[in-house]
């Protein structure tokens, strides 16, 4: 496994695929940065969801892994890119 490049998450706190992603990371060990965007304000949350229609025109979770962007739990694409 690679642990060199810390996955970042754009999530929603409700979100019942990105709280299993958040617990896959957490379960393999994973480190990652998130974003709640739905519990930010203002500035700051325009700015996320900017960033995720940019990404992943808006779909939750949007994970970020190095390069490779993956749009909803998908454990075997994330696995793959992690090297799992």
């Amino acid at each position: 496994m690679t642990n060199e490049i810390k996955p970042k998450l754009y999530t929603l706190s409700t979100c019942v695929h990105c709280k299993a992603t958040k617990r896959f990371l957490k379960e393999h060990g994973i480190e990652y940065d998130y974003v709640d965007v739905d519990t930010l304000n203002g500035r700051e949350r325009d700015k996320a969801r900017e960033e995720v229609m940019k990404i992943s025109g808006g779909r939750f979770p949007t994970i970020v892994i190095g390069k490779k962007v993956i749009v909803g739990f998908l454990e075997d694409k994330l696995k793959e890119a992690l090297r799992l």
